[in-house]
């Protein structure tokens, strides 16, 4: 077995640990697109995590918004972020649960702290739209190849090339020059560059085109099975909310979403896509 990697955050860009440090991730899941997202996000984590108890490590998993419903229905989770404020968060809101996470620690999803193949099943999902040098995310993803058991799950998260684009025209921000030029710039080569500092325009990423998931993938050392499309064209409704309240209309939209979420000439028009891979059974 090889030896633990530090931990290591120093690297994480201050422009991204400056924007988490507002404290505004931990509640966007609550609430319209955010919260189609987080109720998509478990349907296929439903669908595809093996059955608890395994063992679950939750990389850049925030303050637990994933992290501490799966501890609450079984699972053994780690969880791992490069976010002071979100650690102390995840660790307050463990402790103070009935079923607490494994642990919580501080770190960086290129050079995690956790031995080789000592988990089920690897969530990334966060760390590699925060990586704008491809080499970055390559690295990621053979940090979670590392951890993982052969035959291991790993799930990793990604923002579509278009999102700013779509969110720009559905929220009315692409009236406004200066967002006009940051999705100009996303469109060109896939650098979302928020130079103006306004939060409600994220912070400095790097927005995929589809077709690129797959071949970092594998390059990476991991068996690519599929993407989905988890928002689908369901995100730009403008009354979110009033569709997820109804129970009716809520599994509407959901039964659609589910049959569209594989469909190849929309996987992009999904705000986020989440790919399925799994590490090699010989490696």
């Amino acid at each position: 077995m090889k030896e633990t990697p530090p931990a290591r955050t120093d690297s994480v860009a201050a422009e991204i640990l400056e924007f988490y440090a507002l404290g505004n991730e931990e509640q966007r899941l609550d609430a319209s697109l955010g919260r189609l997202e987080r109720i998509r996000t478990f349907e296929v984590l439903e669908r595809y995590l093996p059955a608890a108890p395994c063992r679950v490590l939750d990389v850049g998993g925030g303050a637990g918004v994933y992290a501490l419903p799966l501890a609450a229905r079984g699972y053994h989770v780690r969880l791992i972020d490069p976010v002071p404020l979100h650690i102390e968060r995840a660790t307050a809101l463990s402790q103070a649960s009935a079923t607490p996470l494994d642990g919580v620690d501080l770190g960086d999803a290129r050079r995690l702290p956790v031995p080789d193949a000592t988990c089920d099943a690897v969530l990334l999902f966060g760390p590699l739209y925060h990586l704008i040098e491809r080499d970055d995310r390559i690295q990621a993803l053979r940090e979670a190849r590392r951890v993982v058991v052969p035959g291991g799950l790993v799930m990793s998260a990604y923002i579509s090339r278009f999102a700013s684009a779509c969110d720009g025209i559905q929220e009315g921000a692409l009236r406004d020059a200066a967002f006009a030029r940051i999705v100009e710039s996303d469109l060109v080569d896939g650098i979302h560059r928020n130079t103006t500092k306004r939060p409600e325009w994220f912070t400095t990423a790097y927005f995929h085109r589809p077709e690129e998931i797959e071949t970092e993938i594998d390059e990476a050392g991991l068996r690519f099975h599929q993407l989905i499309g988890i928002e689908g064209p369901g995100w730009v409704a403008p009354d979110l909310d009033e569709w997820l309240e109804d129970d009716e209309q809520r599994e509407r939209l959901l039964s659609v979403l589910r049959r569209l979420e594989r469909e190849p000439s929309l996987i992009g028009a999904s705000a986020h896509i989440l790919a399925i891979s799994r590490r090699p059974d010989d490696q």
